[in-house]
C-alpha cells in the first residue's frame, strides 16, 4: 500500500510516478473491488477546506495524487515532503502507454464536445495496442448512449450524467472497439468537484475497476489547449504559462493566496504544537 501524508486535511500520496503504475497494474489482476484515483492541487485542497463533504470524496479515494508543484512544495514546507509531484495528464498518457501491450482496457469520459474521441484517437495511433472500450463526452439523459447495443455503455449512461455544455453530443457505439464486459481504467475528465464526486457516487454502479479524475488532461493530449514547454514544466511554472493562454482563469488563481495562508497557518500551528509538547515533556 502506498503512503499518503496529511496536507490541509487532505492525505495526498507520496510516490513515484514508476510507483503509481506498477500500483494500478499489478493490482488490476487481484483487484475484487473498484476504486478511484484522485489528482488534487493547491486549488481542489483550498475548495476541500470550505466543503467537508468534498474533503471526504478526497479522502476516500484509493490514491490522491500530487498534482500541482505547490502541493510539492507544501510538503517540504510542513516537513512532509512527498517523494514527487505526479501530473493527471502524465499519468494517463504513461499509463495508456504501460497498458497497451497488456490485456487492459481502457474508457475516456468528459471534456467538451468531441474532446474525448480526439483524445482517444491520438492516444490510440501513438500507442497501437491500446485497447480502448469507451469513449464519450458528458452527455445528456436523450443521447444515442442511451440506446446503445453495448451493455457497458448503457450502463455508464444509466448514471444519467447531465451534460454542462449545453449541447446534446452523441457517440455512435459502432465507432467503439468490440465491447469489453468490464472497463479496466476509466478517465474522468469532468474538472473538480465534479469529476471526484461523481466517481465516488456512480463507481459502485459500472462497470468499471478504476475510475480516474484527470481534469483538463483531454484538452492538453487532444491538442485542444497547448502544454506548457517541458522547462516551465520543470520550473513549477505551468500554472502561469496556461493563465497567459486563458485569462479567463485569473479568477481561480486567486485561490493560490488563499492556499499560501492556510500553508503558513498550518506551518504555524505544527510549530506552536511542537513547541508546547517539548515544553511538558
Amino acid at each position: 500500500m502506498l503512503v499518503k501524508k496529511n496536507l490541509l486535511g487532505i492525505g495526498i500520496t507520496s510516490a513515484t510516478q514508476r510507483e503509481i503504475l506498477e500500483y494500478i497494474v499489478k493490482n488490476l489482476e487481484k483487484q475484487q473491488k473498484s476504486y478511484y484515483i484522485t489528482t488534487p492541487n493547491p486549488e481542489i485542497l483550498v475548495y476541500a477546506n470550505s466543503h467537508s463533504s468534498f474533503k471526504s470524496t478526497l479522502n476516500n479515494s484509493q490514491l490522491a495524487l500530487c498534482d500541482g508543484v505547490g502541493l510539492f512544495w507544501a510538503g517540504k514546507v510542513l516537513g512532509k515532503p512527498l517523494k514527487a509531484r505526479v501530473t493527471g495528464v502524465d499519468l494517463m498518457e504513461n499509463l495508456c502507454k504501460e497498458v497497451a501491450e497488456k490485456p487492459i482496457t481502457v474508457g475516456f469520459l468528459g471534456a467538451g464536445p468531441g474532446i474525448a474521441e480526439k483524445t482517444a484517437e491520438c492516444l490510440g495511433k501513438k500507442y497501437p495496442g491500446l485497447k480502448i472500450g469507451f469513449v464519450g463526452g458528458e452527455w445528456n439523459q436523450n443521447s444515442k448512449l442511451q440506446n446503445s447495443r453495448h451493455n457497458n455503455v448503457k450502463r455508464l449512461a444509466s448514471s444519467k450524467l447531465a451534460s454542462s455544455f449545453g449541447t446534446n453530443y452523441t457517440l455512435d457505439a459502432n465507432k467503439l472497439d468490440a465491447p469489453p464486459s468490464v472497463i479496466d481504467i476509466l478517465f474522468v475528465a469532468f474538472g473538480f468537484p465534479k469529476q471526484e464526486e461523481w466517481m465516488e457516487k456512480n463507481l459502485a454502479n459500472l462497470p468499471v475497476k478504476i475510475a480516474i479524475g484527470v481534469g483538463g488532461a483531454f484538452d492538453y493530449i487532444s491538442g485542444n489547449v497547448p502544454r506548457a514547454p517541458i522547462i516551465i514544466q520543470k520550473m513549477g511554472f505551468e500554472w502561469l504559462f496556461r493563465l497567459i493562454i486563458q485569462p479567463w482563469r485569473f479568477k481561480r488563481q486567486l485561490s493560490l493566496f488563499k492556499f499560501i495562508y492556510l500553508l503558513l497557518k498550518e506551518r504555524v500551528n505544527t510549530l506552536h504544537f511542537n513547541t508546547n509538547r517539548h515544553a511538558g515533556a
